[in-house]
């Protein structure tokens, strides 16, 4: 096991040109992979329309962020793989292999063609580079990491590592300077059509700059001499997961430090951003650049955070972060709901809506397979016109055997009775009920639109500061913490499951699984109660078990 170090003999000299080098070119490569990552998170709309257009708009964009979940279901798996490698093998030589394979899945998106073009195959073949990607993802974060922490001097392990923690915001910011960029120069309608490629085919470029900067590396001087002593782990995986007394590890730091991170990073980052542009109906180039502000003001608090962890603990910061969201993000949105569409929320509040139906006559408005068109019960009916049009509304349980309305205020509209309606003129009647509600809502004062110039812009980007700042509390000091909690025989394996199973089950999923639940409850802030529960849990856990480990020695 790791031991401590007497704080009064940290290395406080500045730090040196070697280091520097180390930090710059382990942060960059790791830049180039989130940066690949996330395109398709910040496209997840577009890439609606080119890949999942054969079901209906609102199950076709849960589908889209299942194929963007479907990264980080294998991440673990990468973890396991690439991990494993990393520890018989070295940390530099892994995750060039991870880089490279990245580079290749993420150029291939650009090229793939449509659903229109060539039909289900389609996201298909987008789902198996996803799956690539993952792959990848899950072996580079852990060889960086670990090969960044045992270059730092002890008593600054935390500063260090924040550098590599900047970079998944950093890719996430230079995805979005790009995806702007070519939005700007090409217009939305030719973005929409063929423009979206682009940011994904110039990774190619990034490719290669990454891949030539982390050659000039050499091997972690703390696995070169475990290595030279010929004290390797014989079998990672089995030393990691095998043994109780480091596995209990491994579940400590999944269920009382990673879940809780990886809920509020992704709450911060990537449902903040789909919230504004699929609930509050902000035009997406607006969406992206109110985000590239918030990430730009935000991102130095990863190193500071970072460096107060090897002041204070990692264990005390990372908490916080989690019990900050979970006890704001409920107020925080209600709030950025105001800010981005000020008549949306008005009009909400003034004019709730409410669906009164049968409870038994109601369908989860969730269609994998693409072969429910809702048309059959008038609740469905009701219903899947408000999911579609992001509509929030609240179930009232109605009569057995009652057909289903709309009230928008004090308005009231019947749904379409399928029992009673011929099916020839169904079609007709729905399409007639669909314009009657249209003219509630507008009537109710309901946009279909965010006005561009009703956004209060600063109060939208003060909020999204305060989501993402969050992020950089939790995340911060969290490569540290796990560096630092395993033995450097299987101290990449150890850390890398854990993180990505956090990183990419508990956070990868929570866009698919808040919207899931929006689109089953009508409610458009039910989707929080997810990230919420999994934080305090994470509070609790870590307030319980978790060890401070800041100083700690991992070179043993």
């Amino acid at each position: 096991m790791a031991t401590t170090y007497d704080s009064a003999a940290e290395d406080r000299r500045a730090m040196s040109r070697k280091e520097r080098k180390v930090i710059l070119a382990s942060s960059l490569g790791t830049i180039f992979e989130w940066y690949d990552f996330y395109l398709y998170g910040l496209l997840a709309v577009v890439i609606t329309q080119q890949f999942f257009s054969g079901v209906n708009e609102t199950t076709g964009f849960i589908l889209a962020l299942a194929a963007f979940a479907a990264g980080f279901a294998v991440r673990p798996f990468g973890a396991l793989v690439f991990g494993h490698l990393g520890d018989l093998v070295g940390r530099k030589y892994t995750f060039l292999v991870t880089m490279g394979l990245m580079g290749v899945a993420t150029f291939s998106v650009g090229l793939l063609p449509s659903y229109a073009a060539i039909g289900v195959a389609a996201p298909i073949m987008l789902v198996f580079l996803r799956l690539l990607q993952g792959l990848a993802l899950g072996g580079e974060y852990g060889g960086a990491a670990t090969y960044v922490a045992e270059h730092a001097p002890e008593g600054r392990r935390g500063l260090f590592t924040s550098f590599i923690q900047t970079t998944a915001t950093l890719g996430l910011f230079a995805a979005l300077l790009v995806v702007i960029g070519v939005r700007l120069v090409v217009g939305e309608e030719a973005f929409a059509d063929w423009g979206w490629r682009i940011p994904f085919l110039v990774s190619a470029a990034l490719l290669g700059v990454s891949l030539w900067i982390r050659m000039q590396l050499a091997e972690s001087p703390v696995y070169q001499k475990m290595k030279e002593e010929g004290k390797t782990a014989k079998s990672p995986i089995r030393e990691s997961f095998g043994n109780w007394d480091n596995l209990k590890v491994v579940l400590i730091a999944l269920f009382g430090a990673v879940a809780g991170q990886a809920v509020v990073w992704y709450t911060g980052q990537f449902y903040a951003l789909f919230f504004l542009e699929k609930v509050m109906k902000v035009d997406g180039a607006t969406t992206n650049i109110l985000i590239a502000i918030a990430l730009l003001m935000a991102t130095p608090f990863f190193v500071i955070f970072g460096w107060l962890s090897d002041k204070i603990g990692r264990k005390p910061i990372i908490l916080a972060g989690c019990l900050l969201a979970a006890l704001t993000y409920f107020p925080l949105f209600g709030a950025l709901s105001n800010a981005a569409n000020p008549a949306l929320y008005a009009a909400s509040q003034a004019a709730p809506i409410t669906v009164h139906a049968d409870p038994a006559d109601c369908s989860v408005q969730f269609d994998p397979i693409g072969k429910n068109r809702f048309d059959s019960k008038s609740c469905d009916i009701a219903k899947s016109f408000l999911a579609k049009a992001g509509i929030s509304y609240t179930n009232v349980a109605g009569a057995p055997g009652s057909v289903a309305t709309i009230h928008v205020g004090d308005m009231v509209i019947p749904a379409v009775d399928p029992a009673g309606v011929p099916a020839e003129a169904r079609a007709d009647a729905i399409k007639a009920f669909q314009s009657d509600v249209k003219a509630a809502l507008a009537a109710a004062g309901y946009p279909e639109k965010a006005d561009p110039a009703a956004i209060n812009k600063p109060l939208v980007v003060a909020i999204l500061f305060i989501l993402v700042l969050y992020v950089t509390a939790v995340y911060g000091p969290i490569a540290a913490m796990l560096v630092e909690l395993f033995p450097t025989h299987i101290r990449y394996t150890s850390m890398s499951l854990p993180y990505h199973i956090g990183n990419g089950w508990f956070g990868g999923f929570l866009p698919t699984t808040a919207f899931a639940i929006v689109a089953a409850t009508g409610n458009i802030y039910s989707g929080l109660w997810y990230p919420v529960i999994v934080a305090a849990l994470t509070v609790l856990v870590g307030v319980v078990l978790l060890p401070e480990t800041f100083r700690r020695r991992i070179d043993d």
